[in-house]
């Protein structure tokens, strides 16, 4: 016996539904648009109804898609009972594990081995994004845990911070500042400066700007790119210098100079463990493996 419907199809029914785009569903299933489009199509031949809408802003629900809503979305919420139901000691069978693309700490390498040799029963698999989307793939239980840069907005979840980076400055080598060991804000005043969006990471943006604001520095800004070697190399060519946390230090670029920051501590991310709480044993267990 064949079914028209099953678990995958309505679990990227769902993200094309909540995204009411293919290709913000597409970033958060971590899939390229083109087989998520596809996948929908099959679907609604196999249903032989139109489930959405297509127009240039995006997307929207069909009235046959409006009543598949409610039936996937239970689905989706037994899916998830059953394997809490039968993960040991809150520890799911299958771990889902989101790692912030906002900084690389050297303790990030061979994480995923780290846990496999506590849990070998378990199958991991990784997610980078930023640390906002993470949260909310967490809360919709589309991950099991996430490490995440701090500040973020992460009501509703338990937050354990395991690590703190000072920022540096990456500026031209051959810029004069390059000159000296430690490079204060106030010396930026007259730079270009490399700077994410406020979307990407609203809190950390709102934290950096109120600690901007009391030494009195408004950056001359420039958007960053999401590629940070594709930041170094703009940096190297003398485009602007950029703030970054102090583990990016390892990416080795000719051209770019790091210097430390004096208000770097200040200027600090965190890291941290994000998990639901009932989930205080895979908690315990992810915050103990995660730094050697």
């Amino acid at each position: 016996m064949t079914t028209r419907l099953d678990s995958r199809a309505l679990s990227l029914f769902l993200a094309v539904a909540d995204a009411q785009s293919f290709r913000q569903a597409a970033d958060t299933l971590h899939l390229s648009q083109p087989p998520l489009s596809r996948a929908i199509r099959e679907l609604e031949e196999r249903l032989e109804v139109r489930l959405f809408n297509r127009h240039t802003q995006g997307v929207s629900l069909t009235e046959a898609g409006s009543k598949l809503l409610p039936y996937a979305r239970a689905v989706a919420d037994l899916l998830r009972d059953a394997e809490a139901t039968l993960s040991a000691e809150g520890w799911p069978p299958a771990l889902r594990l989101g790692l912030t693309s906002a900084v690389e700490p050297a303790w990030f390498r061979g994480l995923p081995q780290r846990i496999e040799a506590r849990r070998p029963e378990t199958s991991i698999s990784t997610f980078s994004d930023t640390s906002p989307r993470l949260i909310r793939q967490l809360r919709k239980g589309r991950l099991d845990a996430a490490f995440i840069a701090l500040p973020t907005h992460t009501e509703g979840l338990d937050v354990s911070e395991l690590d703190r980076l000072p920022m540096m400055v990456a500026m031209p080598s051959a810029h004069p500042l390059a000159k000296r060991r430690i490079i204060r804000l106030t010396d930026l005043a007259k730079e270009p400066v490399f700077w994410f969006e406020r979307s990407r990471q609203p809190a950390f943006y709102d934290h950096c700007q109120r600690i901007f604001a009391r030494h009195g520095l408004a950056l001359r800004k420039l958007r960053e790119p999401t590629d940070h070697h594709v930041l170094l190399a703009e940096v190297a060519s003398g485009r602007g210098m950029a703030l970054l946390p102090r583990s990016f230090a390892g990416l080795r670029k000719a051209g770019v100079a790091y210097r430390s920051l004096a208000e770097g501590d200040e200027l600090s991310v965190g890291i941290g463990l994000a998990t639901p709480k009932d989930r205080p044993t895979m908690r315990d267990m992810l915050a103990a493996v995660a730094r050697p």
